[in-house]
């Protein structure tokens, strides 16, 4: 496979597209929109037990991979897919130069949080704070939005089970993703500061849309329909 600077892989014209979709609660959220947008998989892809990660669609030279919220973007920015769905988070969290992101898609709404025990509220001022330790999977979101007030967050990276991490004495705060706010709530937490609105975008790899401007063009408005349909 030729590539580019930096690894990048280059495309070839006829090379099959391949569709990054993220596993977990999101996916209940985008698959309507996928089929909406006229993609129908191979009914693999809705089987809990199967282990299979790449999927035909009935859609000719068009591949879906379903992969790790986080590593979507990593897909597509590296181009071993040529588009995906993935959170604002992971776009904030890594940045990549590579990624366009053409598309609010509306689904997949949450927020990105800090929260504390309970019993911390009225009796902990934040606006005194000079440093704090936090448990987070974005510690690249977390120390900007501390430092922008002054504070130094000195973040513990975590991947699960964030709300253990207060209650056994690994910190006193976390910044994680909130729907409901019934886990928080379940391990005593509350929230105390909102960071952002969090949505599902679709994203494109740049050199993609470049090198195959009419098909990856064509999946975008797709995309666009879908979602205004919704």
């Amino acid at each position: 496979m030729p590539k580019g600077q930096n690894g990048r892989r280059r495309l070839r014209g006829n090379e099959t597209l391949v569709l990054a979709l993220p596993k977990g609660r999101i996916l209940e959220e985008v698959t309507p929109l996928v089929r909406r947008a006229g993609i129908v998989i191979e009914p693999a892809f809705d089987d809990p037990e199967s282990r299979q990660l790449r999927f035909k669609t009935s859609e000719p030279g068009l591949d879906v991979i379903r992969v790790r919220n986080f590593d979507v973007a990593t897909f597509v920015a590296f181009g071993a897919a040529q588009f995906g769905i993935a959170g604002n988070d992971v776009l904030m969290e890594f940045e990549y130069s590579e990624i366009y992101v053409p598309l609010d898609l509306g689904v997949g709404r949450c927020r990105l949080v800090v929260a504390a025990p309970k019993e911390d509220v009225g009796r902990d001022d934040p606006s005194r704070w000079s440093h704090v330790r936090i448990a987070t999977k974005y510690p690249e979101i977390t120390r900007p939005h501390f430092a922008a007030r002054g504070v130094l967050a000195e973040c513990i990276k975590l991947n699960g089970a964030m709300e253990l991490a207060p209650s056994i004495g690994l910190c006193r705060q976390i910044v994680d993703l909130v729907q409901t706010g019934s886990t928080l709530k379940a391990n005593g937490l509350v929230e105390i500061e909102h960071i952002a609105d969090i949505t599902s975008r679709l994203i494109v790899n740049r050199a993609a849309l470049k090198t195959r401007a009419t098909e990856v063009g064509g999946w975008i408005e797709r995309f666009r329909e879908a979602a205004d349909a919704a």
